[in-house]
């Protein structure tokens, strides 16, 4: 008992002795973490090579892109074929892919064989040979009369230009055909089988086996973004950040990168740590100073390595007593199969006597020993270089993505990664070790080259179906040339129902008279107040107009709440808080007891009788002080400064704010004749003749009358354009039929439009995998401003992602691409017909002077047309198509209603002295 505890101990010393010995003899092969965080680095270095435009050129890791643009969703659905030629067999498949609730893909497949003749002969013999085995394939099948969609991997190295065109570069693997390099092989396809004239598939993508193998494991788990091959040969693909693939046109979205990882290092930059076994391996192989990196990890090399390390240690009388057979000698002896057998737990050692006993050699037990530790050695560096590389992915999309914790898959082939007992283990180690910040997952993949090439095609079928339902429901928001010239002659149409005395009563577009006859001179100069209301806060101005060398406006503000409880009391107490305030600003100015002109910008519905009298019509935007309706707010005003009995004001006009941003500008600009907000309301203003204002008295010179164009359409003028969205926001808005053409075109109700438009589209299945969030049911969620931001050329699709998930929408890359273009649809639309409105006032000015061409200028403001990055250019082309006969020029205001409010009160006093004079 004790003697074989002895004996058993004494091997396990040994064992150790022999094992520390390799370990030394191999110092170099065995990686420290420093090394393969190193190495990781490097090979991010290289990727960036790869995809930069300047340096792709000399970079030896291609990154190619292969115009894959989305993974699996689940929701993929059909029949399709798959071609898989890589070798001297290639493959038919007919792959049906339901999704009932339950994924599920059933597969066929028939191998057939290629002649080593015409491996050799030439391109159309070879295409033609394919063509034939797929008509028979189709025969057998019964389904020769159906026109099926094909995805087709061809594993040779090519360069891709589109999804369905691939290049070939050059032939590998003992292929040598005639005319095929240089040429998109597809199109050989192609002609091949058009030549046969007996059947027609639909080529929808060529795939290369990395790729198919991301795809084949992304269908059964969304998180899958990469694919990684460890077999005869290695390489991976990712997905990556279209704005950094330099070499394909766009920004928007995600592309799938074949790496051609292989030929990391070709350029040098593993020269420290390959040793003199690799330089031997490549030395010895078919493409020397090439495919460096694969040349140190797969297995076509990986026994080859063990190889040349047992004879340098048995020539150097380390092993075997020094002994050498020819059968150790020879090229190739040494199988990467048998490296898998040696490492297997239990029967290793015994495996390892067989194996070297076949080679012709009396191994002794330290002899096995040592051969078990070199394989060890050497397949755990494959696996640590492979896991370092696979860092260095993982972490671009980390940070490509800007998230703390990468949740990730990858998908992975190769008969090294799945027969090799030890190395998926190992290689998971190093990616943890190197990535701790990271959760990944390893998915194995069952048939890439034939399933993946499927769901390749699969995918891009999903796409293009769902951007044509999608396309199909936008048609209805892209107004064409001739519906923007009808909505601008409707326009006129109303403004003269509006402006017409026996029409006014019905008309829609008020065309109220403002009585603000004149715009700046620039001769203005003195003190003004202005005043202006219009929300919950109320704002008292001093405003200082200077003429001559120093022409300017300097002003000074003090904003004041308005509490509910005077929102909603009587009238008498909401001007006498009005005046208290205004008193305050005196006292705080240092101004008490001036008698100084004043303006009013008062942002309700009024009608005006003259410039210093507007008698209010309704409240609106929560207010509802009692006894206000229908009453002259200048009367109100002033008898609340009688009874205040401290300072007595000229309230020289009430203004709409529309008017005083076109006065505000035209203190700048004397073309400006015109106002334009678009913010959350929207409203327009301009300089009328007198003559066609048929409700005041007067044929001589010009008023400006306020359109009050929002309500546009309230006739039923615009049914025609129209959505079923813009009914909906309408039934759920506060005023119901009311505001029709400013819920098409402002800011508070833009965002809402894009909200019925994603919830229609989640419910067809066309977006957010067919999940409602409830926070996607809830009215007014997504405001305008994120329509602004979500637009915005700077912002990546991460940012855009980051709205919606602020939203709580779990968004892929293309529901962010989607949410995107919906957003551009509405605010285009919301700017075109804000163009055509315009267009329809330039031309009416223009026609009212008779002229052939004319000049003007418009003041704008409101948020949307500030903050837009898009609006006010495409506004601007439409009404340069729509008015080509007026050069228009769109000026920013700064403070309508509060410098436009001081600026018509100067004109006004202007005017009146100049009346005295």
């Amino acid at each position: 008992m004790i003697a074989s505890h002895l004996l058993a101990y004494f091997f396990t010393e040994l064992n150790h002795d022999q094992t520390q010995k390799i370990d030394k003899y191999l110092y170099d092969m065995r990686l420290s973490e420093e090394t393969l965080q190193e190495v990781s680095q490097r090979f991010g270095k290289e990727m960036e090579k790869g995809l930069g435009a300047d340096t792709n050129p000399t970079a030896s890791v291609k990154m190619l892109p292969t115009f894959v643009r989305s993974t699996p969703d689940g929701t993929e659905d059909g029949d399709f074929l798959a071609l898989d030629l890589g070798g001297t067999n290639f493959r038919v498949l007919r792959v049906k892919v339901s999704d009932n609730g339950l994924q599920k893909v059933e597969m066929e497949n028939q191998i057939y064989a290629i002649p080593e003749e015409l491996m050799r002969g030439s391109g159309v013999q070879l295409f033609d040979h394919i063509a034939e085995c797929l008509a028979n394939f189709l025969d057998k099948l019964n389904i020769k009369d159906k026109k099926l969609p094909l995805g087709f991997t061809f594993s040779f190295p090519c360069h891709q230009t589109k999804l369905d065109e691939s290049i070939l570069v050059t032939w590998t693997k003992g292929f040598k055909c005639s005319s095929v390099e240089g040429k998109d092989v597809v199109s050989m396809l192609r002609k091949s089988i058009k030549k046969r004239g007996d059947f027609d598939i639909d080529i929808v993508a060529v795939v290369n086996d990395t790729v198919g193998t991301m795809m084949t494991c992304g269908y059964d788990d969304h998180n899958c973004e990469v694919g990684l091959i460890v077999g005869t040969g290695t390489n991976a693909c990712y997905m990556e950040e279209m704005r950094h693939i330099d070499l394909v046109e766009g920004d928007e979205g995600r592309m799938c990168i074949n790496m051609e990882w292989g030929a990391f290092g070709d350029d040098g930059v593993l020269k420290d740590i390959r040793t003199e076994f690799d330089h031997e391996i490549d030395m010895g192989s078919l493409n020397p100073g090439k495919q460096l990196f694969e040349k140190m990890i797969s297995g076509m090399y990986m026994g080859e390595l063990v190889r040349l390390i047992l004879v340098k240690m048995a020539k150097e009388g380390l092993l075997f007593g020094g002994r050498l057979t020819p059968d150790l000698l020879t090229t190739g002896h040494f199988e990467t199969r048998y490296i898998s057998a040696i490492e297997k737990e239990k029967e290793g050692l015994q495996k390892a006597h067989e194996i070297l006993t076949k080679l012709g050699l009396e191994p002794s037990h330290e002899d096995c020993v040592a051969t078990l530790r070199i394989c060890q050695i050497v397949s755990t560096r494959s696996a640590n270089l492979c896991g370092a590389t696979l860092a260095a992915v993982l972490r671009r999309i980390k940070d490509n993505k800007g998230v703390e914790r990468l949740r990730s898959t990858v998908g992975v082939d190769g008969s090294v990664y799945k027969k090799h007992p030890h190395f998926a283990r190992r290689l998971h180690k190093t990616v943890r070790k190197l990535l701790p910040d990271c959760e990944i997952r390893f998915v194995r993949s069952e048939d890439g080259s034939g399933k993946g090439a499927a769901m390749v095609t699969a995918v891009a079928y999903r796409l293009a179906a769902q951007h044509k339902a999608r396309q199909k429901i936008l048609e209805a928001l892209k107004l064409s040339h001739e519906q923007l010239l009808e909505v601008k002659q409707r326009m006129r149409i109303e403004m003269e129902k509006g402006l017409g005395k026996e029409t006014h009563a019905e008309a829609v577009v008020k065309m109220l008279p403002t009585y603000v006859c004149s715009t700046p001179d620039g001769t203005e100069k003195g003190d003004f107040l202005a005043l202006d209301l219009g929300g919950t806060n109320f704002r008292v101005l001093l405003v200082r107009v200077r003429n001559g060398m120093r022409r300017g406006v300097e002003m000074h503000n003090k904003i004041y709440s308005i509490p509910v409880e005077i929102m909603q009391g009587t009238g008498e107490e909401l001007f006498d808080h009005i005046v208290h305030c205004i008193s305050d600003f005196l006292e705080y100015m240092g101004m008490k007891g001036v008698s100084l002109p004043l303006g009013f910008t008062f942002s309700f519905p009024c009608q005006q009788t003259s410039l210093d009298e507007g008698i209010l019509l309704k409240w609106t935007k929560g207010f509802k002080a009692t006894g206000c309706e229908g009453e002259d707010v200048v009367n109100l005003l002033k008898e609340a400064i009688h009874r205040r009995e401290e300072f007595d004001l000229d309230v020289v006009a009430v203004v709409n704010d529309t008017v005083g941003t076109m006065m505000t500008c035209g203190y700048e600009d004397p073309y400006c004749e015109v106002g334009l907000i678009v913010g959350t309301g929207s409203n327009a203003c301009y300089m009328e003749e007198m003559r066609n204002v048929e409700l005041v008295e007067g044929e001589e010179g010009r008023m400006c009358i306020n359109m009050e164009w929002g309500a546009f359409g309230d006739n039923g003028c615009l049914d025609d354009i129209r959505t079923e969205f813009d009914l909906a926001v309408d039934e759920l808005s506060l005023n119901p039929g009311k505001q029709r053409f400013e819920k098409m075109i402002s800011g508070m109700y833009l965002g809402e439009i894009v909200r019925n438009i994603l919830i229609d589209f989640t419910k067809r299945g066309l977006l957010f995998r067919g999940r409602i969030s409830e926070r996607l049911k809830t009215r007014g969620i997504f405001e305008t401003k994120f329509l602004s931001q979500i637009e915005s050329d700077c912002l990546a699709l991460l940012q855009v992602r980051s709205i919606l998930q602020h939203l709580g929408l779990e968004s892929t890359c293309d529901d962010s691409i989607i949410v995107k273009e919906v957003c551009a649809v509405v605010a285009r639309r919301a700017a075109q017909l804000c163009g055509a409105g315009m267009a329809a006032v330039v031309d009416k000015i223009r026609e009212n002077r008779g002229l052939d061409f004319l000049k003007v200028t418009v003041g704008v403001d409101g948020t949307l047309y500030k903050l837009h990055p898009h609006f006010s250019t495409v506004m601007h082309e439409t009404v340069k198509q729509l008015s080509p006969k007026c050069e228009v020029t769109f000026l920013q205001s700064e403070d309508g209603s509060g410098k436009g409010a001081a600026l018509i009160t100067a004109v006004a006093c202007r005017i009146r002295e100049a009346g005295q004079r």
